[in-house]
């Protein structure tokens, strides 16, 4: 795909993954740089190393779908172009993880000794890439919330220091405006009704759900080679193993391969249409 049709084709993927905007995302879109995710592909197909990927989202005493599943398909996009990627989480999901998945297992740290410890942990190895999906970030106040305004912070460990110390390009996903990243766009999140994450990163992804945009970033990696692995059926498994290893839906908190309380087949549903597109692109 060359670089034209990739930056136009991005855009048009970009509308449909808030196309729903049961959140507010399609307002977020507007004011981010269009190509986002073209631009979010690019830098992980550019790097080289170790890429951090921070995930989960604490629900009902578990984690959710959303976050996990999006983290499973960059690890492993990353794998197929030759990086070392590796999944920070809570315990919780990394000790599920593990076996099948290298992980790191976030500390509870105050914000200073976090800041020390990953500073520290950085120079010894600098990471490629840092991406945060799905990850509560902390509001103005220093402490999480969900989207429904209920005070989360004891059961939340920030991660925010991966990104703040990154000494190289971040990545953050998000589909509600109390992520690790959605900083970024803290002026119009201000008209929201929840208390807004303030942490920022270099790019920002927004979706009706984390998990579909860390789909499309891959989609568009793969595109670039020419070829889509069958990521559709990848989806379907990623949940259900997820659900087999605790995990539930972020909304109705069941133990349900479905992601935000949407219909089982919405996320593969939209990634058959991104496919789609982005093979009819590079036909032309």
């Amino acid at each position: 795909m060359t670089p034209p049709n990739l930056v136009r084709t991005s855009q048009v993927i970009e509308t449909l993954l808030v196309s729903r905007n049961h959140r507010g995302m399609a307002q977020l879109r507007e004011v981010l740089e269009p190509g986002y995710l073209a631009r979010a592909a690019t830098l992980i197909r550019n790097c080289r190393g170790d890429v951090y990927i921070v995930t989960g989202f604490p629900v009902a005493g578990s984690f959710e779908t959303d976050g996990p599943a999006g983290a499973i398909a960059l690890y492993r996009l990353c794998e197929h172009l030759g990086l070392s990627p590796i999944i920070v989480s809570d315990e919780s999901l990394t000790a599920a993880l593990s076996a099948r998945y290298r992980c790191e297992t976030l500390q509870r740290e105050s914000t200073t000794t976090s800041d020390e410890s990953v500073a520290a942990r950085y120079l010894a190895r600098p990471p490629a890439l840092v991406i945060s999906i799905e990850r509560p970030g902390a509001a103005a106040d220093g402490r999480y919330y969900n989207m429904a305004g209920r005070d989360i912070s004891d059961a939340c460990v920030p991660a925010e220091a991966y990104l703040k110390q990154a000494p190289c390009p971040t990545i953050a996903i998000g589909d509600g405006g109390n992520e690790i990243g959605m900083g970024k766009v803290i002026e119009q999140l201000t008209h929201f009704d929840i208390h807004p994450a303030v942490s920022t990163c270099d790019e920002l992804v927004v979706a009706d759900v984390s998990n579909w945009g860390a789909y499309a970033i891959c989609a568009i990696a793969y595109a670039v080679e020419g070829q889509i692995p069958d990521m559709e059926n990848n989806i379907r498994q990623d949940l259900t193993d997820l659900v087999a290893l605790g995990a539930v839906d972020g909304v109705t908190g069941e133990p349900t391969p479905t992601e935000d309380g949407l219909e089982a087949d919405a996320g593969v549903k939209l990634m058959a249409s991104i496919v789609k597109l982005l093979s009819e692109t590079d036909e032309r």
